[in-house]
């Protein structure tokens, strides 16, 4: 037993992280002494969708096959997707079946995260757009879902342990706890507590919906605290009638007192609609559950030739395939033999040759990769 429940990360390594019949299959196969060579794609559609989704996970699964000898292509990570596979694995079956259920686990739910963080990027193009969610997921995935937000190009996260793992770091200023503490009536002791021990790098956003409506307290906090660079309105859901309404009026009241430098930060429970019907309005945002709850993108991994031969189950496509961006956004899918669209970028690249990673993972350019595909393919433009 252990202290928390998490999988270590020498399980995965180890195949461990498996399903058990993964197990009861390496027994069968040394069992008869068979073990073909194999070629297994990972997909969610076989045919293009026109439904595109943003593919994140790939460094994990990289190192979870990497020192196995196999060769794996992939998409590249921050690439949008609607059918076809996005990893293709080509190798004796034996020397990777028990990594499969890692392998869906690490790309199925960072890719459902990404998805979301791009649809919530494009509502709000020009605004600043965090990442608050990893509060509602286990704490040993927290950095999964702030590195699938950065892919999609938002514009940071709040989980500190997280910011150790990606080199970044986390952002946020007080929470309503901090505004109690202090009680009721004393919310200017708040704010002056925390501009006086935050770091001169901290932004100075108060916090101005805990006891009184947000237009006095935000009046309230531009007043008390020098150089306020924002106030952050958290409005409960129940109590927030027309949002619009009320950010209008507070920014009206700021300006009214010559606070026009103070901008306007809201959170709680925001979806990609209310971001565009606000972003006008407001400076920025922090998205939590829409982006790290998430649904994992259905992936499955199945073989498609068996020793040289197409193979498939019914329902899915024989034959090792390439798939292709053109210039006009359509994603396309074909057998790899064959030639592709005239103007097609093959999109499955190397990844892993003979065991050794091949492929560098720049987040940066991950993050870019994600904005203009998403740009290029239309993605979330009808939403």
């Amino acid at each position: 037993m252990t202290e928390f429940d998490i999988v270590p990360p020498e399980a995965i390594r180890e195949g461990r992280a498996t399903d058990a019949y993964f197990d009861r299959t390496v027994e069968a196969l040394d069992h008869a002494g068979v073990n073909p060579t194999v070629v297994a794609e990972v997909t969610a559609d076989q045919f293009p969708t026109g439904e595109f989704e943003v593919l994140a996970g790939v460094k994990d699964a990289a190192h979870l096959l990497a020192g196995h000898d196999i060769d794996v292509d992939a998409l590249r990570e921050g690439q949008l997707f609607d059918g076809g596979p996005v990893l293709r694995i080509e190798g004796t079956y034996r020397d990777f079946c028990v990594f499969e259920t890692s392998l869906l686990g690490f790309l199925s739910h960072a890719s459902g995260i990404a998805t979301n963080a791009l649809r919530a990027r494009r509502a709000a193009p020009d605004s600043l757009v965090m990442s608050f969610g990893a509060r509602h997921v286990h704490p040993s995935i927290a950095a999964v879902v702030e590195r699938g937000a950065l892919v999609a190009g938002l514009d940071g996260f709040s989980h500190v342990a997280a910011g150790d793992v990606l080199g970044r770091e986390a952002s946020g200023t007080m929470p309503h706890a901090l505004m109690i503490c202090f009680g009721k009536g004393n919310q200017e002791a708040a704010w002056q507590a925390f501009d006086e021990a935050a770091g001169s790098d901290v932004p100075r956003v108060a916090l101005c919906d805990t006891y009184s409506d947000e237009k006095d307290e935000s009046i309230r906090a531009a007043e008390a605290v020098e150089a306020l660079d924002s106030v952050r309105l958290d409005t409960t859901g129940s109590r927030r009638g027309d949002f619009r309404h009320i950010i209008k009026e507070v920014r009206w009241e700021l300006d009214a007192r010559g606070f026009e430098d103070v901008g306007i930060f809201v959170s709680g429970g925001l979806v990609p609609e209310e971001l565009r019907e606000l972003s006008d309005v407001v400076e920025g945002f922090g998205v939590g559950g829409y982006v790290s709850n998430a649904d994992p993108i259905d992936f499955a991994l199945d073989i498609v030739e068996v020793d040289g031969e197409p193979a498939a189950k019914r329902g899915k496509l024989s034959g090792t395939k390439q798939v292709y961006r053109t210039p006009d956004g359509g994603h396309h899918v074909g057998l790899a033999d064959r030639s592709g669209p005239a103007d097609g970028e093959a999109l499955l690249e190397p990844l892993i040759r003979d065991g050794e990673i091949v492929r560098e993972f720049d987040l940066d350019a991950a993050s870019e990769r994600a904005t203009a595909d998403g740009e290029r393919v239309g993605f979330a433009t009808d939403e």
